[in-house]
């Protein structure tokens, strides 16, 4: 009984529904984005290198050939999946957009692996795999268990090489680097957990009036900016619900569909900085997020009548008269859909 308990204390203390991680998983996404082209890249140059070199005789490097081939469509089809799964249920979408990290993240093992065994790099193979686990903690969010599995097979699998070519004190070195990278995934998950706590808590200040004139309140007080087209362009992301808009889309939107990038994209640097500015002020966090020339905001860091509506709420449906971010004339058509739906569910 006493074990019981103690796994589910270990469960409870690590574990976050996956609604609550969506954010996590977008960000997932976007950094997918930018790392799968940099390895396809890497296997498709190193491939087409070695396959000219060996031109006339292929098979004599087919090995090598193998190895470099894994990074390329492996790079290839999780960066595809990445730009396709954008868009999906919010229960959903850590999970749809971690899946393809998971895969890299084995695959890439799978290479070291291959690296240390079939091409005989014992150190190649044991560095891969040691910069894929810290690059993988550093970078992204994942579910602690099938890390820690991949990690205990990997290092399983290399015992014995590690033995033969290091001896005892570097398979003492490799376990226990293997060691502190498990204990690592999970104290990452626990902080992941900790501020998923502090956003709700900040939920319970921080709320969004969509129905109407756009107001964004903190603390029972209107959030205040340095710049008129800063409160827009947050509107605009809430209005976006999570999903990220790019430095192209925003000029549109805030300037018009013919503004040049090239003029307003430092009028919009302006609106970021002024924005991080005044909620850093506030010591709001984890509510607007920059990441690679993407912008968005977390839905889980705010509490919104436009998200309870659109959630099924009742109160949020029997509050909506027709009106939508009345100041701003990209929300005319939404409030057209809004008021549709609002009839259907009423």
């Amino acid at each position: 009984m006493k074990i019981l308990d103690f796994f589910k204390s270990l469960f409870d203390l690590y574990y976050i529904p996956a609604a609550n991680l969506a954010d996590f998983g977008e960000t997932n996404r976007k950094r997918l984005l930018i790392l799968s082209p940099i390895l396809f890249i890497f296997g498709l140059v190193d491939f087409i290198l070695i396959l000219a070199v060996s031109f006339y005789y292929p098979s004599k490097h087919l090995l090598v050939l193998i190895y470099f081939g894994m990074f390329t469509i492996s790079s290839f089809i999780v960066f595809t999946y990445s730009l396709k799964i954008k868009n999906c249920p919010k229960e959903k979408a850590y999970i749809l957009k971690t899946i393809p990290f998971f895969v890299l993240f084995y695959v890439v093992l799978i290479a070291a692996l291959y690296s240390f065994f079939i091409l005989g790099k014992p150190f190649n193979g044991f560095l891969t795999f040691n910069l894929t686990c810290f690059i993988a903690l550093l970078t992204f969010s994942f579910p602690p268990l099938p890390f820690f599995l991949g990690v205990i097979a990997a290092t399983t699998c290399m015992v014995p090489g590690l033995y033969r070519n290091f001896g005892l004190g570097g398979t003492a070195d490799a376990v226990l680097t293997a060691v502190i990278i498990i204990c690592f995934s999970f104290y990452k998950k626990r902080i992941e957990k900790k501020q998923i706590l502090l956003m709700k808590k900040q939920k319970n200040t921080l709320e969004a009036k969509t129905f109407g004139n756009f107001t964004l309140i903190y603390e029972n007080k209107v959030v205040k900016f340095s710049r008129t087209k800063s409160n827009e362009l947050i509107a605009y992301l809430i209005y976006k619900n999570g999903s990220s808009s790019n430095t192209k889309e925003l000029i549109s939107v805030l300037w018009g569909d013919q503004a040049d990038s090239a003029r307003y994209g430092n009028n919009l640097r302006n609106l970021i900085v002024d924005i991080k500015h005044s909620l850093n002020e506030l010591e709001i966090q984890n509510f607007f997020i920059a990441e690679y020339n993407n912008f968005r905001i977390n839905p889980e860091a705010i509490k919104c009548d436009y998200y309870d509506f659109l959630s099924g709420d009742t109160n949020a449906i029997n509050s909506f008269a027709g009106e939508f971010m009345n100041q701003y004339s990209w929300a005319e058509e939404s409030a057209g859909f809004l008021e549709m739906k609002a009839l259907k569910n009423r």
